[in-house]
């Protein structure tokens, strides 16, 4: 299995209230409906299309206020994805996101370094939004 992960972005917020917002995939619907196909979320669980493929994800664990783990449900593709948080002080939280694919060696050289980026810009989104 891959690892891909992101660069460290700060979120002037304290790691709880970060946590309330990204252990919920219902608390993303207002950020993600109309900007992704077929939206539909719950606490625990969300699908969606990207290119014609529905996607559904699954929260697996969650350990308030550190981290959360997401894993695709009837996707072809083995992955993990976590949301880690670190409490540098009240009001100051690191945020990285790590994902673990298992990727074909064909896969990993098509999509490795877009699969870096968009974590990079996944994390930069997320602490735009949380600002």
């Amino acid at each position: 299995m891959q690892e891909y992960i992101s660069k460290q972005v700060q979120i002037l917020r304290p790691a709880e209230q970060i946590y309330q917002v990204i252990s919920r995939f219902d608390n993303l619907t207002p950020a993600l409906q109309g900007r992704v196909e077929d939206w539909e979320a719950t606490e625990l669980t969300c699908s969606f299309k990207a290119k014609g493929f529905t996607i559904r994800l699954l929260m697996d664990e969650r350990v308030e206020p550190k981290h959360v783990k997401i894993i695709g449900d009837g996707i072809p593709m083995d992955f993990a994805f976590w949301v880690q948080l670190h409490k540098v002080d009240t009001n100051d939280t690191r945020m990285r996101l790590v994902l673990h694919a298992e990727l074909n060696m064909m896969m990993k050289m098509m999509i490795g370094s877009k699969l870096q980026q968009a974590l990079d810009q996944i994390a930069d989104g997320i602490s735009g939004a949380l600002r």
